[in-house]
C-alpha cells in the first residue's frame, strides 16, 4: 500500500473520545502509522515523517502530545485534502504543484502550519511566476445576439465602441480595393481598442446586417455611426465598395471619450468636437434638440454612382 493512500473520508466515531499521548518514534523506523487528517486517512512511515525538521517531525519524535481516537488513528485537526502532495515532498524534497492559483495558496497555507519551510518557498515562487505571467491588455466581447448587445451597452459605464464587419452578407461581387479597406478598418479597431481599452467598451458585431460599420455609444445610447459601405453602378452590374474613412473614425472615437464620467457631458467639448456651427445648424424641425441629443450618421458614399464607358458607346 502506497504511503500516501487516502483510505476514505469520514469522521472518528461520535462517541469515541481523542487521547492524548506521547508518541514515542523510537526504532519504528519503516513502520507504518495511520494518520486522521480532517477525515481523511492516510498511511504513512515515521521515517517519512521525521525526515525534515517540521512539525510533524516534533510530533512523530516525541516531543509534542499527538490525539489519537479508539481505534489507535492519530488525529489531525486539519484539512486533509493536500496533505498527500505534502508527505510527496517529504519523501522526494519535490513535488509537481497543482496548476491553479487558488489550490497553490491553499498548499503554501498547509505547508506553512506544518512548518516545511522548502514547501513553502516552491508555493511562494511558483505563486510569483503565476503572477508575472502575460495577462491580456484588454478583452473584446463578440455580439451572438442583439439582446446581449443591449445589456453590453446599457451596463457599461464607458462609452461604447462597435465595428459590425460581415463580408459574407453581400449579394453584389466587391470593388478591387474593398477587401484591403475592409482589412485596415478592422485593424483599425484593434489598434483603437489596445490605446483606449481602459476608457472605453470595444465589442464586435459579425452578424448584423450591414457590411463594415461603426457605432459610437455614450451613456446607454447611440452617439454616431460611420457607415464604410456604398453601392457603386457599373457598366451592367452593380458592386459592393468598402471605404475606409480613419479621420472620421478617430474623430467619432474622440467624441465619444466626453461621455466617460463624469456622467454628464461637457457641452462646450461636445461643440468644439462637433462639426463646424455651419454643418450643424439645426434645422427648423429640430431646434427644440440640442446637439448631445442627435445621433450623427455618417455614410460613406453611400450609393454613389459612376459610368466607366468611353465616350462614344
Amino acid at each position: 500500500m502506497s504511503g500516501d493512500t487516502c483510505l476514505t473520508t469520514l469522521c472518528p466515531a461520535a462517541e469515541s473520545k481523542p487521547k492524548t499521548c506521547s508518541f514515542k518514534g523510537g526504532n519504528l523506523g519503516n513502520k507504518y502509522v495511520r494518520l486522521n487528517v480532517g477525515g481523511s486517512l492516510y498511511y504513512t512511515t515515521v521515517q517519512v515523517l521525521t525526515r525534515h525538521d517540521t512539525m510533524l517531525k516534533a510530533m512523530f519524535s516525541g516531543r509534542m502530545e499527538v490525539l489519537t481516537d479508539k481505534e489507535g488513528w492519530i488525529l489531525i485537526d486539519r484539512c486533509g485534502k493536500h496533505f498527500g502532495t505534502i508527505l510527496n515532498y517529504l519523501r522526494d524534497d519535490t513535488i509537481a504543484l497543482p496548476k491553479h492559483r487558488q489550490e497553490v495558496k491553499e498548499l503554501m497555507a498547509e505547508a506553512k502550519y506544518y512548518l516545511i519551510q522548502g514547501l513553502v518557498d516552491m508555493c511562494q515562487a511558483a505563486l510569483q511566476d503565476k503572477k508575472d505571467l502575460y495577462e491580456p491588455v484588454c478583452n473584446i466581447p463578440i455580439i451572438t445576439s442583439s439582446k446581449e448587445e443591449e445589456r453590453l451597452i446599457e451596463s457599461s459605464m464607458k462609452p461604447v465602441v462597435k465595428l459590425l464587419y460581415n463580408r459574407s452578407n453581400n449579394k453584389y461581387s466587391y470593388t478591387s480595393n474593398s477587401d484591403d479597406n475592409l482589412l485596415k478598418n478592422i485593424e483599425l479597431f484593434d489598434k483603437l481598442s489596445l490605446r483606449f481599452n481602459g476608457r472605453v467598451l470595444f465589442i464586435k458585431d459579425v452578424i448584423g446586417d450591414e457590411i463594415c460599420c461603426w457605432s459610437f455609444y455614450g451613456q446607454g445610447r447611440k452617439l454616431a455611426e460611420v457607415c464604410c459601405t456604398s453601392i457603386v453602378y457599373a457598366t451592367e452590374k452593380k458592386q459592393t465598395k468598402v471605404e475606409f474613412p480613419e479621420a472620421r473614425i478617430y474623430e467619432e472615437t474622440l467624441n465619444v471619450l466626453l461621455y466617460e464620467t463624469p456622467r454628464v457631458p461637457d457641452n462646450s467639448l461636445l461643440e468644439a468636437t462637433s462639426r463646424s456651427r455651419t454643418q450643424a445648424a439645426h434645422s427648423e424641425d429640430d431646434d427644440g434638440f440640442e446637439l448631445r441629443d442627435r445621433v450623427r450618421r455618417i455614410h460613406v458614399k453611400r450609393y454613389s454612382t459612376y459610368d466607366d464607358r468611353q465616350l462614344g458607346h
